[in-house]
């Protein structure tokens, strides 16, 4: 669709797109009110040829940018070869997408599926299958361990322990089997382990709940307390993960190595949709066929695309700009905290929480008045907004898009 499209059918219009997905749509979001018709590296441009930077990079999924011409060209190459066999055959791709991440990953086993959720779902499954077989809790006492303020998807087991009421409210009844305790806080969890714990899930950062990095040594603590209690550690890097934060894991960060990895977003290069819970035999090893599938996991375009994500992150470039524009990006966001309109900042590599003060206004209307400035946030908590640039963007344009933070806030 172009401009002139728009010009002469008021449906092409950004309005008129917008009011029939409302029409047809089921409202379960509310995003900002931009069609996007095309986007290219940090930048997307919608129906009207209105351009804007992009600074969510679809909550982590777009890492390497819109359009990167490596990941394109792998899936061109793939779509003119085969895309699909299920599972019930094996295929070319397959083997070589399982080596190279289990590879990145300093792990053994792979299973891939299709969204974070199902890699969610997936690795519940598996610390439960583990804790049975192997650690041997009684049949149907397995408990899982979380964070409060968590965001692991939206399935009906995953909003069983969320603390979140508007991603668990009206959901019920609710899967048992889960701890929650609050999040940073080592005591809290070394008390809610028991013989029965199967599993410490975390996020290494919280994305969802406003970017919220726990307190130093954490991660190393928890890491040492499942080792010593003969649970797993899972780590949910869906959106940490793969270079966001400056290293290709966010556990990186304190020297830790989990158990287990679930990965996804950033992994199908904002192409396809790829996930995979990444772990060792010992434990990835308790499934036998037919106990845990799904048919378009592991499928050829993904395991093309994901291949060149891989092998676009062996060679550090991308970790290596995160973490040095990440520095740039919260020393400019430091300084709003000392004009009293941003009240927090938080985060690590190129990705931010910023906490607006709320008499400037909401998350959600510092948001719209940047998208009016050509900039695309999202709010998140009240007043709170997310910064997680493509790792691709340039400091120009990163600057560009912070000086229009500062205009909208007045600073």
């Amino acid at each position: 669709m172009t401009s002139a499209d728009a010009a002469e059918d008021p449906r092409a219009t950004s309005e008129g797109l917008i009011a029939a997905s409302d029409e047809h749509s089921a409202h379960n979001y509310h995003p900002l009110p931009v069609v996007v018709a095309t986007a290219e590296g940090a930048w997307m441009t919608d129906v009207e040829g209105h351009r804007y930077l992009d600074m969510l990079a679809g909550y982590s999924a777009l890492n390497f940018g819109h359009g990167n011409r490596r990941l394109i060209e792998a899936a061109k190459d793939q779509l003119e070869r085969v895309t699909l066999t299920s599972r019930a055959f094996h295929h070319d791709r397959f083997a070589e997408f399982c080596t190279r991440l289990a590879e990145l990953c300093g792990m053994e086993m792979v299973l891939p599926m299709n969204t974070g959720a199902e890699a969610v779902e997936t690795a519940v499954k598996t610390a439960r299958k583990w804790g049975y077989r192997v650690k041997g809790v009684p049949d149907g006492r397995a408990r899982i361990v979380v964070a409060s303020d968590n965001f692991h998807g939206r399935t009906t087991t995953i909003v069983s322990f969320s603390t979140d009421p508007e991603a668990r409210a009206d959901f019920g009844p609710y899967t048992p089997g889960f701890d929650i305790v609050p999040y940073g806080d080592l005591a809290a969890l070394q008390e809610a382990v028991t013989e029965d714990t199967v599993a410490v899930l975390l996020e290494p950062i919280q994305g969802e709940a406003g970017v919220l990095v726990p307190p130093a040594g954490y991660l190393a603590g928890v890491r040492e307390l499942t080792r010593e209690r003969s649970v797993l550690f899972i780590a949910d890097e869906i959106q940490s993960g793969l270079g966001r934060t400056g290293r290709t894991f966010a556990c990186e960060h304190e020297g830790v190595v989990p158990d287990m990895y679930v990965l996804g977003k950033a992994l199908g290069g904002g192409v396809v949709p790829v996930s995979a819970v990444v772990s060792s035999k010992a434990v990835l090893g308790v499934f036998r066929p037919g106990e845990h599938g799904s048919t378009f996991g592991g499928n050829p375009l993904a395991c093309a695309v994901a291949i060149e994500v891989i092998a676009m992150l062996r060679g550090g470039e991308f970790q290596q700009r995160a973490a040095e524009l990440g520095e740039h990006l919260h020393a400019e966001l430091g300084l709003l905290t000392g004009t009293g309109k941003v009240t927090e900042v938080r985060g690590r590599g190129l990705w931010a929480g910023v906490d607006i003060d709320p008499a400037y206004g909401t998350g959600r209307e510092i948001s719209e008045k940047l998208m009016g400035r050509g900039v695309l946030v999202k709010d998140t908590h009240g007043s709170t907004i997310r910064i997680a640039p493509p790792l691709v963007i340039s400091k120009e344009d990163l600057d560009w898009g912070l000086d229009q933070l500062r205009a909208v806030l007045g600073a």
